[in-house]
Protein backbone atom coordinates (compact mmCIF):
# COMPACT_ATOMS: atom_id res chain seq x y z
CA UNK A 1 0.00 0.00 0.00
CA UNK A 2 1.13 3.59 -0.88
CA UNK A 3 0.22 6.70 1.55
CA UNK A 4 -1.53 9.64 -0.89
CA UNK A 5 -0.65 12.59 0.98
CA UNK A 6 -2.84 14.69 1.02
CA UNK A 7 -3.20 18.27 -0.89
CA UNK A 8 -4.56 21.26 0.11
CA UNK A 9 -7.00 23.34 -2.45
CA UNK A 10 -6.86 27.33 -1.20
CA UNK A 11 -9.45 29.81 -1.94
CA UNK A 12 -6.98 31.36 -4.26
CA UNK A 13 -7.39 28.33 -6.70
CA UNK A 14 -3.85 25.63 -6.92
CA UNK A 15 -3.01 22.91 -9.04
CA UNK A 16 -3.45 19.34 -8.33
CA UNK A 17 -1.75 16.05 -8.58
CA UNK A 18 -3.18 12.56 -9.83
CA UNK A 19 -0.95 9.51 -9.26
CA UNK A 20 -1.24 5.67 -10.16
CA UNK A 21 -3.36 3.59 -7.67
CA UNK A 22 -1.29 0.91 -5.75
CA UNK A 23 -1.83 -2.63 -6.92
CA UNK A 24 -1.97 -3.53 -3.22
CA UNK A 25 -4.27 -0.40 -2.52
CA UNK A 26 -3.33 2.89 -0.80
CA UNK A 27 -3.51 4.53 2.56
CA UNK A 28 -5.18 8.03 3.05
CA UNK A 29 -5.41 10.30 6.31
CA UNK A 30 -9.43 10.94 6.19
CA UNK A 31 -11.44 13.60 7.99
CA UNK A 32 -13.82 16.71 7.71
CA UNK A 33 -13.49 18.29 3.85
CA UNK A 34 -11.34 15.50 2.73
CA UNK A 35 -12.47 13.48 -0.50
CA UNK A 36 -11.06 10.91 -2.82
CA UNK A 37 -10.41 11.88 -6.54
CA UNK A 38 -10.36 8.81 -9.01
CA UNK A 39 -9.35 9.58 -12.68
CA UNK A 40 -10.75 5.72 -14.93
CA UNK A 41 -9.08 6.38 -17.85
CA UNK A 42 -9.73 2.81 -18.69
CA UNK A 43 -12.11 1.38 -21.14
CA UNK A 44 -13.91 -1.00 -18.12
CA UNK A 45 -15.41 0.54 -14.86
CA UNK A 46 -13.37 0.05 -11.66
CA UNK A 47 -14.55 -0.44 -8.27
CA UNK A 48 -12.70 1.62 -5.76
CA UNK A 49 -13.91 0.67 -2.01
CA UNK A 50 -12.95 2.07 1.25
CA UNK A 51 -12.57 -0.05 4.09
CA UNK A 52 -14.69 0.76 7.07
CA UNK A 53 -13.25 -0.84 10.15
CA UNK A 54 -15.69 -1.13 12.99
CA UNK A 55 -18.52 -3.29 14.53
CA UNK A 56 -22.08 -2.70 15.55
CA UNK A 57 -23.67 -5.16 18.00
CA UNK A 58 -20.50 -7.52 17.27
CA UNK A 59 -21.36 -7.42 13.40
CA UNK A 60 -18.69 -6.00 10.97
CA UNK A 61 -19.71 -2.47 9.19
CA UNK A 62 -19.74 -3.69 5.70
CA UNK A 63 -17.06 -1.85 3.28
CA UNK A 64 -18.01 0.79 0.87
CA UNK A 65 -17.62 0.35 -2.71
CA UNK A 66 -18.13 2.93 -5.39
CA UNK A 67 -17.90 2.26 -9.47
CA UNK A 68 -16.02 4.76 -10.94
CA UNK A 69 -17.39 4.23 -14.81
CA UNK A 70 -14.77 4.23 -17.92
CA UNK A 71 -13.26 7.52 -18.53
CA UNK A 72 -15.28 9.59 -15.71
CA UNK A 73 -13.22 11.40 -12.91
CA UNK A 74 -15.18 10.79 -9.33
CA UNK A 75 -14.19 12.65 -6.29
CA UNK A 76 -15.80 10.88 -3.02
CA UNK A 77 -16.05 11.82 0.30
CA UNK A 78 -13.15 10.70 2.66
CA UNK A 79 -14.60 11.35 6.05
CA UNK A 80 -13.33 10.09 9.06
CA UNK A 81 -15.61 7.14 10.02
CA UNK A 82 -12.99 5.23 7.30
CA UNK A 83 -10.38 5.74 9.69
CA UNK A 84 -8.44 2.52 11.05
CA UNK A 85 -6.86 2.45 14.18
CA UNK A 86 -3.72 3.92 12.91
CA UNK A 87 -5.75 6.69 12.29
CA UNK A 88 -5.32 6.01 8.04
CA UNK A 89 -8.13 4.96 5.31
CA UNK A 90 -7.76 2.30 3.33
CA UNK A 91 -8.78 1.83 -0.28
CA UNK A 92 -8.49 -0.63 -2.51
CA UNK A 93 -9.10 -1.24 -6.42
CA UNK A 94 -10.73 -4.09 -8.33
CA UNK A 95 -7.74 -2.84 -10.97
CA UNK A 96 -5.68 -0.40 -11.55
CA UNK A 97 -4.74 0.03 -14.73
CA UNK A 98 -5.40 3.35 -16.54
CA UNK A 99 -6.42 4.33 -12.92
CA UNK A 100 -5.23 7.52 -11.14
CA UNK A 101 -5.97 8.73 -7.40
CA UNK A 102 -5.16 11.95 -5.40
CA UNK A 103 -6.41 13.43 -1.91
CA UNK A 104 -7.83 17.00 -1.64
CA UNK A 105 -8.69 18.97 1.50
CA UNK A 106 -10.58 22.18 0.70
CA UNK A 107 -8.53 24.97 2.66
Amino acid sequence: MAALTTQVLVPGGSASVLTSAAGGGDTATPGDGVFLEVLNEDDASKTVTLVTPGTVDGLAIADRPFTVPAGERWKIPLGRRYAGADGQASITYSAVTDLSVGVFKVA
